[in-house]
């Protein structure tokens, strides 16, 4: 019964404590061309990692259920099916203070998303895009016209569906 007493009074201090760190993707306004956030994006599940040399920052790579599917798939070449969206949240890279060895993530930048819509996004090869800024995840770009930017960046990788991720390997 005491435990009970001590955790009832804890519960404020845990709310104050937790809120703010899970606020950040709270009324996020949707992209110019209308994407919006994908709320619960952080439980989402790891497809890969990847590091950026040429501006020093790194990357987790989530999907969504539909997304996470394809990546786990067992075949030769990599589908990512209609419904498929992949996130990246991008961190500077910073050396850990206590292992100078490691590199760990720093400062926060932003979040990319792609949503697999063939139809929808047929301009863009079937990839819809969209950014968001800093923890206040604010929407990147003055209009819908920022998405030519991604898809021009994209086409790079047109021998993977335009998708540059690839899945880390599991066990």
């Amino acid at each position: 019964m005491k435990i009970h007493q001590h955790l009832r009074h804890l519960c404020p201090l845990i709310a104050t404590l937790v809120v703010p760190s899970i606020s950040h993707a709270q009324n996020v306004r949707p992209a110019p061309n209308g994407i919006e956030y994908p709320q619960g994006l952080t439980n989402w599940r790891v497809i890969g990692t990847s590091i950026r040399n040429d501006n020093n920052t790194q990357r987790v790579i989530l999907g969504n259920s539909i997304a996470i599917k394809a990546a786990r798939a067992k075949t030769d070449k990599l589908h990512w099916p209609e419904g498929a969206i992949l996130a990246k949240l991008v961190w500077k890279n910073e050396t850990l203070a206590t292992w100078k060895a490691a590199t760990v993530p720093g400062d926060f930048m932003h979040a990319e998303i792609m949503v697999r819509d063939t139809k929808k996004y047929s301009a863009t090869k079937g990839w819809g895009y969209a950014r968001w800024t800093g923890l206040d995840l604010k929407p990147h770009g003055q209009n819908s016209s920022f998405v030519e930017t991604c898809a021009n960046c994209h086409k790079a990788a047109q021998n993977t569906a335009f998708v540059f991720t690839q899945p880390a390997r599991l066990p």
